[in-house]
C-alpha cells in the first residue's frame, strides 16, 4: 500500500526538511494542472506551517535566469511564503542542487529526509528530487502540493518516476512523531 492510499508518513522533525520549488508569482500564475498555482500554494503554506511548528526546516527554492541583469517580473517568492528561519536557495538550472549549496545546508542540519512540493512537478521538483536521490536522501512527494503545465506531465512524474525515487503521499498523510 502506498501512502497515497492512506498509509501515514510519520516523520522525525530533527532529520526532515520540506523543499518547495519555484513558488514564485510568475510560475504560480501559469495555467497548470491538475490544480491551479493557488491550490498548490494553499497546500504548500499549510505544510510549511506544520514543518515550522514541528521545528523542521523549510527550504524555498526559486529560479533566476542566468546571464541577465534583471529578472522578469514575478521572480520573487510569493508574498507571505517565506518566514524567518526558512532557507532560501536560488538556482540557475532546472534542479535545486547544482551549485546552490543546498546539500551542504541540509547536511549541516542533519537532514536525511526531504519532502517535496512545488511547480512544475516534472521539471523543477523532479530534477531537484533526482539530485537529492543521488545524494542519498530519503524522499517523499506530496502529490497535492504540486502541479505541472499539463495533467499528463504531472501524472507521469507522480505515477512513473517518483515511486522509483521515494514515496508519493498526500499532505493529509504527513505527520511528525
Amino acid at each position: 500500500m502506498t501512502a497515497l492510499e492512506g498509509e501515514p508518513a510519520v516523520l522525525d522533525p530533527a532529520h526532515t526538511a520540506l523543499v518547495l520549488v519555484d513558488l514564485m508569482d510568475r510560475i504560480t500564475a501559469l495555467p497548470l494542472a491538475p490544480r491551479t498555482g493557488e491550490q498548490v500554494l494553499d497546500v504548500s503554506k499549510e505544510l510549511a506551517g506544520s514543518f515550522r511548528a514541528a521545528g523542521a526546516p523549510v527550504v524555498l527554492v526559486r529560479v533566476e535566469r542566468p546571464g541577465v541583469a534583471t529578472q522578469p517580473p514575478g521572480s520573487a517568492l510569493v508574498a507571505g511564503l517565506a518566514h524567518d528561519g526558512d532557507l532560501v536557495v536560488v538556482k540557475r538550472t532546472i534542479g535545486g542542487f547544482h551549485r546552490t549549496g543546498l546539500h551542504e545546508l541540509l547536511a549541516e542540519r542533519g537532514v536525511t529526509t526531504l519532502v517535496f512540493g512545488g511547480i512544475a512537478t516534472n521539471l523543477g521538483v523532479e530534477s531537484t528530487a533526482r539530485a537529492a536521490s543521488d545524494h542519498g536522501y530519503e524522499l517523499l512527494f506530496v502529490e497535492d502540493a504540486m502541479a505541472a503545465l499539463t495533467e499528463d506531465e504531472h501524472r507521469a512524474a507522480v505515477a512513473l518516476n517518483f515511486p522509483r525515487l521515494g514515496r508519493v503521499v498526500t499532505a493529509s498523510a504527513i505527520g511528525f512523531g
